[in-house]
């Protein structure tokens, strides 16, 4: 949501607000407004208006705006518009299992507070101290209206709902509507689960004599199985999810584009921010529940890496590798090492995460380099015939680079072995890598350095003729 409420906000010179709504005490959990920050700053997403910057309608976090709900409230119940409800949530319980038991048609909340005094309603069984306060719902509330992207939409009817908990916090739905006019909002972008919470909204806009801002719903992530997307279930509905994976911010941002809106460009999925908002109409929204498709963000993952400089590339894989903690304290000869390998590998590369474990062989020590014993098991009949003509091959190499080291190797394996290039490479990436799958040889080779890759065919002899 908060994509496309910049985009649109971008699009039209409007101003993209971030608030905090904290009213729901219960569910608050402290790290999560920075967490917020975080995401957003991450994915390059940044509000105009918000709680660490400021605004002409501060505070912008709910609950600091508490004393502004009160009187709304106090207006709404001398209009008869709004009830004190002195129900306990023991009463409300039972309330709710026998309706689901008798499987009546209407549900919610009975309205056996409203009309009573607070004695009145103190002799009654259910009884609680401290009341809330509910909406009076009329007969004809207005269940249908325009949505930028539905056209026109019809929700169901609502019940009593409350707007001021016993605890002195509004509910989302007066917090919002209230704070959204004092606020300015003239476009509230939301997900579809709030349809049917609009009628209520618009009932208290109307109610408290205020324009109602235009409504647009966007639909929901759905996993491949088109179920709804849970952040118990799925670790991929986290934003933070996706940091740790090793995703690029700007891969991201473009693949939640392509979730409910067209490709910008045809016959590509890339596009910039940018271009998103130069093209940006609510019409062309999709209002199918698009599917979270990793394999697709995999994809243009690896579009946007393979489109990076190698010395972008290579700052962002250190930072990533240093920040979750991949790479501990790395020094400057293995920083520069890695920048050097790093377009060995971005061809391949889907993930940022994966750039130093396919790189580990460079910077594993000599003695320390593990060989995979699978790979060992298939290196072949010829691999010793083959180690040690390479390393005759190698060792009194005048210049040491990949040219003249692939060289080397085809004249000696090639040529001098009878061996097909499919075959008479693989000890050698075997030695040196202690792979049969690694970034290109010979590159590899050049970077380690004549030492260390004598000594690792050394130690693959050894291991051969043990």
């Amino acid at each position: 949501m908060s994509l496309f409420n910049l985009a649109y906000a971008r699009a039209t010179g409007g101003a993209f607000v971030l608030r905090i709504e904290d009213t729901d005490r219960a569910r608050y959990v402290e790290t999560s407004e920075q967490q917020i920050y975080d995401t957003l700053s991450w994915l390059g997403l940044q509000w105009d208006e918000g709680p660490d910057r400021g605004g002409p309608y501060a505070p912008y976090r709910q609950s600091e705006r508490l004393e502004t709900y009160r009187p709304f409230v106090e207006r709404l119940i001398e209009a008869g518009h709004a009830y004190y409800c002195w129900c306990s949530t023991d009463r409300l319980a039972e309330l709710r299992a026998q309706q689901q038991a008798d499987k009546s048609a209407v549900t919610g909340y009975d309205r056996l507070c409203h009309g009573l005094t607070r004695e009145q309603r103190a002799a009654l069984p259910g009884f609680s101290e401290t009341p809330v306060v509910r909406m009076l719902v009329p007969e004809d509330p207005p269940l249908s209206f325009t949505d930028l992207i539905r056209g026109e939409v019809n929700a169901p009817r609502p019940d009593d709902q409350v707007i001021l908990k016993a605890d002195g916090f509004p509910t989302y739905h007066l917090a919002v509507v209230v704070d959204d006019h004092l606020m300015g909002i003239t476009h509230v972008v939301r997900g579809e689960e709030w349809i049917s919470s609009t009628p209520k909204h618009l009932l208290l806009y109307r109610w408290l004599g205020w324009e109602e801002p235009a409504f647009a719903h966007m639909p929901l992530l759905r996993n491949t199985d088109k179920s709804k997307i849970s952040k118990r279930k799925n670790p991929a509905a986290r934003l933070t999810w996706f940091v740790e994976q090793g995703y690029l911010p700007e891969a991201l941002r473009n693949f939640l584009q392509l979730l409910a809106y067209p490709p910008v460009h045809e016959g590509t999925d890339v596009a910039s921010f940018d271009d998103f908002v130069a093209s940006f109409e609510w019409e062309k929204v999709n209002t199918t529940g698009p599917i979270f498709d990793l394999t697709k963000l995999n994809s243009l993952n690896g579009e946007y890496i393979r489109a990076l400089s190698a010395t972008e590339l290579a700052d962002r894989v250190i930072e990533y590798a240093v920040c979750e903690g991949q790479w501990s304290d790395p020094s400057a000869g293995q920083v520069e090492l890695l920048r050097q390998a790093i377009p060995l590998v971005q061809e391949r590369l889907v993930l940022l995460s994966e750039a130093v474990p396919k790189l580990a062989y460079l910077f594993t020590a000599d003695a320390e380099l593990t060989i995979d014993p699978d790979a060992l098991a298939k290196a072949g009949p010829d691999a010793a015939a083959v180690v040690a003509a390479a390393t005759t091959a190698l060792t009194d190499l005048g210049e040491w680079n990949h040219e003249t080291i692939q060289a080397a190797l085809r004249a000696a394996l090639v040529e001098g072995l009878g061996i097909k290039p499919k075959f008479a490479f693989g000890p050698v990436r075997l030695a040196v890598t202690g792979s049969n799958v690694s970034p290109p040889l010979f590159e590899s080779m050049e970077l380690l350095g004549r030492e260390s890759s004598l000594t690792r065919l050394a130690a693959l002899a050894g291991v051969l003729a043990g």
